[in-house]
């Protein structure tokens, strides 16, 4: 309790926590929709938002508030599953390569340093092309967790080269302390804002660039997500026909996203980091 009574101290923190509390809550009302976020003209079209459709109707006869439940909810799964799975490799690859050196670190980051130079956009364009057919949500998550991991990983390279280096690996390594637990409970705690910090901001690349690819035209647009609901908005024209409620809404939800994600990450890797939490301790 105390870690959130000292978190929400922070003025970043607690608005991105509310704000993400309540696109929580929102996706989480898809389970109770009485639409099929699939199906096409299940109400009447283009109507205004009212009590009877909240945030109004589209173009093709859908409910835009169910359809936002959906889309924020597949566009968090997404992330999540690009996010997390990227971290792992992050994780792994950055501190053998740092704590290994060598050999090891030469293969590791030669191999994250090719998907660097390379250009990542088009690579992933070209492949989503070629899979179009059968692209889904857990799909997209892998391919954009295969791409997302290596500039993360030569950060957490670096951090593990200037902790190896430093006196306390020194004293736990002659004290016959195990690389696991040298790793685990030395280096962890330097490492985990760092973590952290990329985990969030990997989420929100993966939701930027899903929202790229949806609007390109290369995911299913079958499948809620806020990109596919900013697609189908601009492809019917929705600006020019001033139907503002079915544009505004995947504009306004990916804007409250992006912000509550980067603040979330700024503010909670402050409070992890070591430096900052021993000059909280000095202020006390």
């Amino acid at each position: 309790m105390k870690i959130f009574r000292d978190l929400f101290r922070d003025y970043r923190f607690a608005l991105s926590f509310c704000a993400l509390c309540l696109l929580l809550i929102l996706a989480a009302l898809s389970i109770f929709s009485p639409y099929d976020p699939t199906l096409w003209s299940v109400v009447p079209r283009d109507l205004k938002p009212s009590w009877q459709h909240l945030l109004g109707t589209d173009s093709l006869g859908r409910d835009v508030f169910w359809q936002a439940t959906f889309a924020v909810r597949n566009s968090l799964t997404i992330s999540l599953i690009a996010g997390t799975i990227s971290r792992v490799i992050a994780v792994l690859v950055g501190m053998v390569a740092g704590y290994k050196g060598r050999t090891t670190d030469r293969v590791l980051m030669f191999i994250s340093d090719s998907l660097l130079v390379i250009p990542l956009f088009l690579i992933i364009v070209m492949l989503a092309m070629l899979i179009r057919e059968k692209m889904n949500l857990i799909i997209l998550g892998l391919l954009l967790a295969f791409f997302g991991w290596a500039w993360d990983a030569r950060v957490i390279r670096s951090l593990i080269l200037s902790l190896r280096e430093r006196e306390f690996t020194q004293t736990a390594i002659l004290s016959g302390t195990s690389t696991v637990r040298l790793v685990l409970n030395e280096y962890m705690p330097y490492a985990m804002p760092l973590i952290f910090s990329t985990l969030i901001n990997n989420m929100a690349w993966a939701i930027g660039l899903e929202m790229t690819l949806a609007i390109l035209g290369l995911v299913s647009l079958d499948i809620p997500t806020l990109g596919t609901m900013l697609n189908w908005a601009i492809t019917k024209q929705a600006i020019l026909l001033q139907l503002w409620w079915w544009i505004l809404t995947p504009v306004t939800l990916s804007i409250l996203l992006f912000v509550a994600l980067y603040w979330l990450s700024v503010s909670i890797s402050e409070y992890l980091d070591p430096r900052t939490r021993i000059q909280r301790v000095g202020a006390q």
